[in-house]
């Protein structure tokens, strides 16, 4: 089929935007497949299923969203153990968990909080590759008072030129606790981000991005405590063609067993652990894990993540405290989504030289 005139380019546009609609249903199912059969080659960003001709947004958007049906908290399962999560109940029938430590946190207090933080910048184009980035967050911290706004993850990512997008869940409420509540059951956090990714779809203003967000390649972000929701959400979660990369800040405190699987399992995603003194005991376990496995470790970030193990130390003036907004870099949650290829938000602009046509110009010179 031909298209003449001066309208030809748009009228064949016109039509393969609506030859791509018939076929969406089919090519949805299609890229499914090939996630679950394989991985992309190194460096080619993960197929998704784009549903949206909706713009850049003009503007960010950001919300402490309640989660209804998958969110990590409340949970009234068993733990790991094989015992009731919930194993205190006193007089008034008020149920609570005993931590490591002896003591006991409530469920109203500590475990009753369904919200997670949800951010989309501005720019964000659901038309293009995009991230979902999943912070999972330390002990003593709640979702708005430290991830929002001490450690500005959501602020991080604006930063950042990465089409990503942030869901950060609550876990124990201001609790020096890291149990992983839902987290901990099999295919809890693919249930957690299939919610998501209606929550992101609202909160973005095209209902029809639902499915976009509902492929969208994953990154985790685990700071200090949040290291077990993360293990138990790459070992059990059922997310395996989807998370692409790990971020550990000053967060392998154990689980070495669990991440050296993984990684084993997903030769083509990254993994970046970066630590204090604090955590250096578990880096130093997970390294001997793999290396029993004879899977080669760097000590250095790549300027492309394509892949690959990379174990970071700090320096003495790191401190754990403030590990996710100043570690081996400022702002490193941003510094690592920026070495992802292929997942760029706006591309760079041309510059006078670059978008010079070499041709012409040999023409233009020729006596």
């Amino acid at each position: 089929m031909r298209f003449g005139g001066k309208h030809g380019p748009a009228r064949a546009a016109a039509v393969t935007t609506i030859a791509l609609s018939l076929i969406g249903p089919c090519a949805g199912a299609a890229l499914a497949q090939t996630r679950s059969a394989s991985a992309p080659p190194k460096g080619v960003p993960m197929p998704h299923e784009v549903t949206s001709r909706m713009l850049p947004l003009r503007a960010a958007r950001s919300e402490l969203v309640e989660f209804n049906i998958a969110p990590p908290f409340p949970y009234s399962g068993k733990a790991p153990s094989g015992k009731p999560f919930l194993d205190v109940t006193d007089e008034e029938g008020r149920r609570g968990h005993r931590t490591s430590r002896g003591g006991v946190l409530w469920e109203d207090v500590s475990f009753s909080d369904r919200r997670a933080l949800m951010f989309i910048p501005k720019g964000f184009d659901a038309r293009r590759p995009g991230l979902i980035v999943v912070f999972l967050h330390g002990h003593r911290a709640t979702i708005d008072r430290d991830v929002r706004d001490r450690q500005r993850v959501a602020d991080q990512i604006a930063l950042s030129n990465v089409n990503a997008v942030l869901v950060a869940p609550q876990f124990a409420v201001n609790a020096s606790d890291s149990s992983a509540g839902r987290f901990w059951e099999s295919y809890g956090f693919a249930s957690f981000l299939g919610e998501a990714g209606a929550h992101l779809a609202r909160l973005h203003g095209d209902w029809r991005t639902r499915k976009t967000f509902a492929t969208l390649p994953v990154v985790v972000v685990a700071y200090s405590g949040g290291y077990v929701p993360a293990a138990w959400a790459l070992h059990k979660g059922g997310t395996s063609s989807r998370v692409i990369g790990v971020l550990m800040l000053d967060a392998l405190y154990g689980e070495a067993y669990k991440y050296a699987d993984w990684i084993e399992r997903h030769p083509n995603a990254f993994f970046v652990s970066s630590y204090t003194s604090s955590s250096a005991r578990g880096n130093e376990a997970l390294r001997t894990l793999l290396a029993e496995r004879e899977i080669a470790a760097s000590g250095s970030l790549p300027a492309r993540l394509n892949g690959g193990v990379v174990f970071l130390p700090t320096g003495s003036g790191v401190t754990h405290e403030s590990f996710v907004t100043q570690a081996w870099a400022e702002n490193p949650i941003k510094d690592v989504l920026e070495r992802i290829a292929g997942y760029a938000r706006t591309q760079p602009k041309r510059t006078e030289s670059s978008s010079r046509d070499p041709l012409g110009d040999l023409i233009r010179a020729s006596p």
